[in-house]
């Protein structure tokens, strides 16, 4: 008698920024190589996602509320990815705040030891503040890994985001978080 494996499960916590509407393109691939998709939305995301669309490539619903009494829960996650991050997300996470679903998810996932990965979309004027270097140097204390910086995404001028959209590195951040999965499992 063999034991079945269950898929891994990834989540996606997909923010109110630019890439969201393009969050397919990190949805496909995974499912591709095996992961079980979830996306969690942040209040602000829906009005970016075609939640209907993700709902019937995941055949899940997108969440971006905590469940009703009643309800079953999420699949615990393999894996979060966040993409893209924003400004408020990076800096809310960084404190610990869990004012949504999408951040509960944030707080509680570094404390289960689940990979979380952080692929930001800010522009150079958010990217320069102090409170945000400081969040992603938090973040990365925990082990959260943010791609940021010098090869990884690079911040754009204000007011020029959507020509960037295009060339958002989504499977950079799908590529770590199994890295990331299999060195945890190991």
């Amino acid at each position: 008698m063999t034991e079945e494996r269950r898929a891994r499960v990834l989540s996606i916590v997909v923010c109110g920024a630019g890439p969201a509407g393009e969050v397919g393109r990190l949805v496909g691939p995974a499912q591709e190589r095996g992961w079980d998709v979830q996306v969690i939305a942040t209040p602000a995301a829906l009005d970016f996602i075609d939640v209907a669309d993700l709902e019937a490539r995941t055949g899940r619903p997108v969440r971006s509320a905590y469940r009703k009494p009643g309800q079953p829960r999420s699949p615990r996650s393999d894996a979060v990815i966040v993409a893209p991050a924003t400004y408020n997300t990076i800096n809310k996470t960084a404190v610990g705040i869990s004012d949504t679903y999408a951040l509960g998810i944030l707080a509680e996932a570094p404390g289960l030891g689940i990979p979380v990965v952080m692929l930001p979309f800010v522009n150079s004027a958010l990217a320069g503040r102090r409170a945000f270097r400081r969040s992603v140097d938090e973040l990365r204390a925990e082990g959260v890994r943010v791609l940021f910086g010098p090869g990884e995404f690079e911040p754009h001028p204000p007011g020029t985001g959507g020509e960037r959209i295009d060339r958002f590195p989504w499977l950079s951040a799908l590529l770590l978080a199994e890295e990331m999965t299999t060195r945890a499992i190991v």
